[in-house]
């Protein structure tokens, strides 16, 4: 059996050996430099399976790269700074009262004063995806072990792993945010709204996504029955869990947040029958998520027109 993986893989690295190199330089960092073009064909290629056309676009994945390349929009930069979507948010509801409550905004990790936040919060970093640290107890919270992933967290440009251009010249920093529970449950769900040219097509609901082990995802159309395609990489939900009272006004809140943006996906929360903004993403999984059936990655990529102007 060993033997057979290991001549699977020589086969596989000889005929492939611009690729093994692009993986070896990304592992080691050393791909910064690399043009964006080149280096998301190579990555598109290693991640998605096959190769990326950019001239003739078809997948939802494949889109999603060309919108990256040719889609600047300097809009895109506040919308995905965690602090400053805030306010984003407010001016396009008219402070509709969507919005965690902030407690402080910190540009180096000594600046956060732990005596003065509440027994419960959340520090997240305003300028990547994944830096959230979820305190429920301050008690027993290794302060220094969160200085110390925060303070390397605060060094990555989110930019160049993906070549997310949103990420790219986003301020580093550090917010806290009152800790929210719905209900006295101390897992929060997600309603992530697919919006394509600023209308919402589907959504899909999330719970747990602390814990890849445990987490569960279910993509969902917009009246609540569970759609015929899945992530490959996380479990879906057994049971769907009823549909919130206030689903309708989320899906009227992320077409306000949607309007313009050829594609983003607007994360919302309903916590204590109460709606709260998440955050928006413009590239979701980095615009690498595999779909299956794969047939759902060109019906998904249909719903993106791109500008004729540009192809």
């Amino acid at each position: 059996m060993i033997n057979r993986l290991l001549k699977k893989f020589w086969i596989f690295f000889w005929s492939n050996p611009r690729l093994c190199v692009f993986l070896s330089l990304r592992k080691l960092g050393l791909l910064q430099k690399m043009p964006d073009k080149e280096y998301l064909k190579y990555q598109f290629k290693s991640t998605m399976g096959y190769s990326l056309d950019l001239e003739n676009p078809q997948t939802f994945a494949e889109k999603l790269q060309w919108l990256k390349l040719y889609n600047y929009n300097p809009n895109h930069t506040s919308m995905a700074d965690k602090f400053d979507a805030k306010k984003y948010v407010s001016e396009k509801t008219g402070g509709g009262g969507y919005i965690i409550p902030t407690l402080g905004i910190y540009e180096n990790v000594n600046d956060i004063n732990f005596d003065v936040l509440p027994n419960q919060f959340v520090l997240k970093c305003t300028h990547d995806s994944g830096g959230i640290f979820i305190c429920r107890n301050k008690n027993s919270l290794n302060i220094k072990k969160v200085k110390e992933q925060l303070n390397r967290r605060l060094k990555i440009n989110y930019y160049f792993p993906n070549r997310e251009y949103p990420y790219k010249n986003i301020k580093p920093r550090i917010i806290a945010e009152q800790y929210m529970s719905d209900n006295g449950t101390t897992e929060l769900k997600d309603y992530k709204f697919y919006c394509f040219h600023g209308i919402p097509q589907f959504l899909y609901l999330s719970e747990g996504l602390d814990n890849h082990d445990t987490a569960k995802i279910s993509y969902l159309s917009l009246d609540w029955k569970r759609l015929p395609f899945h992530r490959t990489d996380f479990k879906e939900f057994e049971n769907l869990p009823q549909k919130p009272a206030c689903f309708e006004d989320m899906i009227q809140l992320a077409k306000i947040l949607a309007d313009g943006a050829i594609f983003v996906r607007v994360d919302l929360y309903e916590i204590n029958g109460q709606i709260y903004f998440s955050e928006f993403t413009f590239f979701p999984g980095g615009g690498f998520t595999q779909i299956e059936p794969k047939e759902y990655a060109y019906k998904i990529g249909d719903l993106i027109k791109l500008p004729e102007v540009c192809k």
